[in-house]
């Protein structure tokens, strides 16, 4: 049967629709596709953004805890330690001023310039070259003046003095740290404090436990270090609010020539050597030093020294801790086997731990909201 026009041509228009239909359906398919690749394509980039997002912000978490990483080692000249900016004009007074390093000096060596001392560490004195640099890059003040310009344009020598602050908790208690100044042996002389031997080590150790620590540089001279020491505890007193410490009970600590001046501020108070009126420190913490004057109104002591000390001796020790007692003064008197003078924090030594007893003993004089004090 013959088809007519008319019916081929519906099946034409049929057949072209047919197409249109199918070419819409390739068309809207394609657009699917392009959506789902576009969408793809986005969400790998947000996921490569945020990617680079969190490495960067972990980079930074990273760099900021390399900030407070070592940045000197066993290997830093101390020279290097002493002229890094971060300490501005008080880097000369972490090592002895009066004493010349050498510029191939390291941090490693430190005890060839503290000639008569024992148990130098190396390894603590990285800690404290590290803690104070990284204090200082948080833009953490560590170095006071305790005295004025004017003051120190009266007396230049006024210029080597200052208090470190090793921080503890904000309102604890504080002590002051004083290290030796003066050494006399085979007739050779050499004054100079050796803070980073013994005073910033027993500092910073305190402050681990919380309280706020000063170790002092003071000028050599048993009138003048007593000064100095006087200016020191009213400095502080004055400040309390400023620095965040706790004004009472505090405790003053020395070895040798450092313990001197503890016991005497301990015996006359910063009015036996300055014009200003302050309490007695509520203990004194006295290391291998040959002082033997005392008086009734000494505050509890304890005292620590070798049996092989050469310089201070340690029957004179025992004798003043006696004496006190008689007073019925808390006193303790601890002697020490196979220990020379200057033994610092004694680690790994028959000292080991004695810091941490002579806290426990400054403790029992401390007047606390919740808890007793022994203090008289």
């Amino acid at each position: 049967m013959k088809k007519s026009w008319k019916s081929s041509g519906n099946v034409y228009k049929s057949g072209v629709s047919e197409m249109h239909r199918k070419k819409r359906c390739y068309f809207v398919e394609i657009l699917v596709i392009c959506f789902y690749v576009l969408f793809a394509c986005s969400v790998i980039v947000a996921g490569s953004e945020q990617d680079s997002a969190g490495k960067e912000d972990t980079g930074n978490k990273m760099n900021t805890k390399k900030e407070r990483e070592a940045v000197y080692d066993r290997h830093t000249k101390v020279q290097d330690v002493i002229n890094d900016p971060a300490f501005g004009s008080y880097g000369r007074l972490i090592f002895p001023v009066d004493i010349q390093i050498d510029n191939s000096l390291e941090l490693e060596d430190v005890e060839e310039i503290l000639p008569w001392y024992s148990e130098v560490n190396p390894d603590k004195t990285v800690e404290i070259a590290n803690y104070m640099k990284n204090q200082a890059a948080r833009d953490e003040q560590i170095f006071y003046d305790i005295y004025t310009d004017e003051e120190k344009a009266a007396d230049p020598e006024k210029e080597e003095t200052g208090l470190f602050f090793f921080r503890g908790n904000p309102g604890e208690k504080f002590a002051v740290l004083n290290a030796p100044c003066a050494l006399q042996r085979q007739k050779i002389s050499l004054m100079y404090v050796a803070g980073i031997q013994d005073s910033f080590p027993h500092a910073l150790e305190l402050s681990k436990k919380g309280y706020n620590a000063f170790a002092l540089i003071y000028r050599p001279g048993a009138q003048t270090a007593c000064e100095d020491l006087s200016k020191a505890i009213a400095f502080i007193s004055d400040h309390a609010e400023e620095l965040q410490v706790d004004p009472d009970d505090y405790s003053l600590w020395g070895g040798s020539a450092g313990a001197r001046m503890a016991a005497y501020l301990g015996s006359y108070s910063t009015q036996g050597f300055i014009n200003a009126t302050h309490e007695r420190p509520a203990t004194v913490i006295m290391g291998y030093t040959g002082h033997s004057e005392y008086t009734p109104d000494d505050p509890p002591t304890y005292v620590i020294i070798g049996e092989d000390d050469a310089i201070a001796s340690p029957a004179t020790m025992r004798r003043r801790v006696e004496s006190l007692q008689a007073l019925g003064i808390d006193a303790e008197f601890h002697l020490l086997p196979d220990l020379r003078h200057g033994f610092g924090l004694g680690r790994g030594t028959t000292a080991e731990g004695w810091h941490e007893d002579a806290v426990r003993f400054w403790e029992k004089y401390i007047s606390r909201k919740n808890g007793t004090s022994y203090r008289k």
